[in-house]
């Protein structure tokens, strides 16, 4: 009787995270995404940070980026290099206040880098230092009022990033029209 009950609640949950992502995706403005690919074509070499969730969701975004042949490296790994001038960070942050975000974009702009900020709001101290802010318009992680999204903390804005990064390597690839066999042989051999 309890899996019922789950298999119910489960599929409606579904449909509302669907929901939400359709509604979130109606309020993006495009035309700010769309100015995401010429600062990844123009850079030597791209540098990924985000914390928790948002991490895992740029951390995808940083494989799909490496399959195009491009210099991509998740800031806090082992093998990270210095950035440097002709570099960009991209850096996701909801409420652009995450202090090891601000002060890896500090770092960066210091260095002589670019930022590429994804956030919520253009109001906070990671849209100042970023030289493009794209705005995911979800709730913040701590916006408990369930006024934007009924799911819990930053799931919306986790969800749309992971979606929005995979939207713009769909429209990449499509763009370079490379094939997939060619990406294929980037894929990570040593699973």
């Amino acid at each position: 009787m309890k899996e019922q009950k789950f298999s119910t609640a489960i599929k409606a949950n579904m449909e509302l995270i669907l929901k939400e992502q359709l509604s979130l995706s109606a309020k993006i403005d495009f035309a700010q995404v769309a100015a995401f690919i010429p600062y990844v074509y123009s850079a030597d070499r791209l540098f990924l940070i985000a914390a928790g969730r948002s991490g895992l969701a740029l951390k995808a975004a940083a494989m799909r980026l490496m399959h195009f042949g491009l210099k991509v490296f998740v800031v806090g790994e082992i093998t990270t290099p210095a950035i440097t001038a002709g570099d960009l960070l991209i850096a996701a942050s909801g409420s652009g206040t995450t202090a090891s975000i601000l002060t890896a974009a500090e770092k960066a702009v210091k260095a002589g880098a670019k930022v590429l900020s994804f956030s919520t709001t253009l109001d906070s101290p990671l849209a100042k230092l970023a030289a493009h802010t794209i705005i995911l318009p979800a709730a913040q992680k701590e916006d408990h009022g369930k006024s934007i999204s009924e799911q819990y903390a930053g799931s919306l804005f986790e969800q749309g990033l992971w979606l929005l990064t995979d939207a713009i390597f769909q429209t990449m690839w499509a763009e370079k029209e490379v094939p997939a066999e060619v990406l294929w042989k980037r894929h990570a051999n040593l699973e």
